[in-house]
């Protein structure tokens, strides 16, 4: 039988899933910036449903320009939950209160720096504190 398209794939299949597969990752980082910003006002449950997210579609965004902000936000949370624990034991200190404060800022700061990267579409180093 004759080849139609001449041996090549079909049109549907020529560039179109990685342009709707990029398009896809990029508004799932965004979803994901927005979970882990709406944390405070939700007693942390946004948090732990972005950080699900982020490890269930880091695969998926692995060759993407939006890989670095998986890793940005896996970071910026595990950071931040270790912060908070450590503020909230030397709460009885007295301490605790400016390293609560100090951490939310600093996750306010990255959460805020990642999103407009993302939006920017600028490159973003992961391994960063700031």
């Amino acid at each position: 039988m004759d080849d139609p398209q001449g041996g090549r794939p079909p049109a549907a299949y020529t560039g179109t899933i990685d342009a709707d597969r990029e398009r896809n990752i990029r508004t799932l980082t965004h979803i994901i910036y927005g979970l882990y910003a709406l944390h405070w006002f939700t007693g942390g449950v946004s948090g732990l449903v972005a950080i699900i997210l982020d490890y269930l579609k880091r695969g998926d965004a692995a060759g993407t320009p939006y890989a670095d902000h998986f890793r940005w936000q896996i970071r910026t949370f595990w950071f931040g939950v270790a912060g908070y624990i450590i503020g909230g034991v030397l709460v009885f200190a007295i301490v605790g209160f400016p390293i609560l404060a100090a951490v939310s800022i600093w996750m306010l700061y990255r959460i805020v720096k990642g999103w407009l990267y993302l939006y920017e579409t600028k490159p973003l180093d992961p391994s960063a504190w700031f």
